[in-house]
């Protein structure tokens, strides 16, 4: 039976299978495409995302081997960590900027790959003054404690360019994965797609290395950064958002609930900074509500979602194993990896009761994902268990009267097949591992 053995070199991960004796790698080729498509942009490409998600290991590794392999001199690319104890100095601008110069040793393009950037004071400063130079090509990765997309936006006053880099997709853990890709499936569903976790070999490791950077990372992170005193309230919001991953909510809602439950006064406005904060860290994302009829987005209540169900479930001591929410979520971080912005569809319609007097009602579809001119209706459902259930989730699509593609996605499902509502039925299997399983 193959088994997987870890490397941990420096910053970068390696598993080796025995049984084949050779050394496997999590291809994360959409990232790599999207760093090449800005090089030379004259912008300093900002790779963020939450903690432990591969930040280092794609500029370090994978974009710095690809620029080898098309001839980029190995002295014209300039590697510098700043949280290793050996470049200690070059967090001082005075001694970095100098030195960053006299890396230029003649025209060529030079590609600098700074890791940790945030250590570096005043890096906005250094980093916007060094892309002034003609040769210079910086890409940079920061930690989430003082690095953050906001601060992106802020501190290089229009000269960023930021890739946000996901927890592994269930392509990319696939890519790794030794079984069927139902086990596979079952897999991911309960321990995420964090790289390091998913190349752990035993459960207790995994939940180990769960918990740690929960505990340890995560929430020390935000705590620190927005000095958050009350950190019971704070946590016990954390619990409840996880225990209600895609229900609707809002700040108001939550604040009647933590009174009546937990006697407690934290206010909507608190609720909300506390929800911002883990947003910002990339732990959760939400989705607003879309009115499909009147085309325009409502602001309250939210759906929210975790970027990484290892971490949600972590979070619970993996007691709320939902399959149902669960592939809702995977299927919102997908949607979201492939660049569509997501929404919360409510679709309103009338109908007569049985006194004849017309009624106002409205459906809810999961998912209204939009990309440019594209837009895809997308109702989940992990079972379909008969007709009833059926005609429930596709009565919601067809209630939407536009042209766009409408889509029900369904764990037991046969191949991709339309109805003759032109609404297409697809299987969670060939909608996360076709690339064009939108369109098919």
């Amino acid at each position: 039976m193959p088994y997987i053995y870890i490397v941990l070199c420096g910053r970068h991960i390696f598993a080796k299978n025995f049984y084949r004796g050779i050394f496997m790698e999590i291809k994360r080729d959409f990232y790599l495409q999207k760093l090449l498509l800005r090089k030379h942009n004259r912008l300093v490409k900002v790779i963020t995302g939450v903690r432990r998600c591969g930040k280092s290991y794609l500029l370090n590794t994978i974009f710095k081997r690809h620029l080898l392999a098309n001839g980029v001199p190995e002295d014209h690319i300039i590697e510098v960590a700043f949280d290793d104890k050996e470049n200690e100095a070059y967090r001082d601008p005075d001694a970095f900027y100098p030195y960053a110069k006299s890396r230029l040793t003649d025209g060529a393009m030079h590609y600098f790959l700074l890791d940790e950037v945030q250590m570096l004071r005043d890096f906005e400063g250094v980093l916007n003054g060094l892309i002034h130079r003609q040769n210079a090509d910086v890409y940079v990765t920061g930690s989430n404690a003082k690095f953050l997309s906001r601060d992106v936006i802020s501190e290089f006053r229009g000269r960023g360019d930021e890739v946000h880099l996901s927890p592994l997709s269930f392509a990319e853990f696939m890519s790794v994965y030794d079984g069927d890709k139902r086990d596979g499936w079952e897999e991911y569903m309960l321990y995420g797609g964090l790289p390091t976790v998913v190349l752990a070999t035993e459960t207790e490791h995994k939940m180990e290395l769960l918990n740690s950077l929960f505990s340890e990372t995560y929430i020390s992170d935000i705590l620190s950064r927005h000095k958050i005193k009350n950190v019971g309230e704070f946590e016990d919001l954390l619990n409840f958002l996880s225990s209600n991953i895609g229900s609707l909510t809002n700040p108001s809602k939550l604040s009647d609930t933590f009174r009546s439950v937990k006697k407690s006064k934290i206010t909507p406005n608190t609720i909300s900074k506390y929800i911002g904060h883990l947003e910002e860290a990339y732990l959760l994302a939400s989705a607003k509500r879309y009115d499909v009829k009147g085309r325009g987005y409502i602001g309250s209540p939210m759906k929210y979602y975790y970027v990484d169900l290892g971490l949600r479930n972590s979070r619970l001591e993996f007691s709320q194993l939902e399959p149902t929410h669960s592939l809702e979520n995977i299927i919102y971080n997908e949607l979201r990896c492939r660049g569509f912005n997501v929404a919360v569809g409510l679709v309103p319609f009338a109908e007569r009761n049985s006194a004849g007097i017309p009624l106002r009602k409205q459906f809810e579809v999961d998912f209204v994902a939009s990309k440019g001119s594209k837009r895809y209706y997308i109702q989940a459902a992990y079972m379909i268990p008969d007709e009833r259930k059926r005609e429930q989730e596709l009565r919601a699509l067809r209630e939407i009267g536009d042209s766009f593609k409408k889509i029900l996605v369904t764990y037991h499902a046969p191949a991709p097949l339309y109805n003759s509502d032109g609404i297409m039925t697809i299987n969670i299997f060939d909608f996360l591992l076709k690339e064009n399983s939108l369109d098919l």
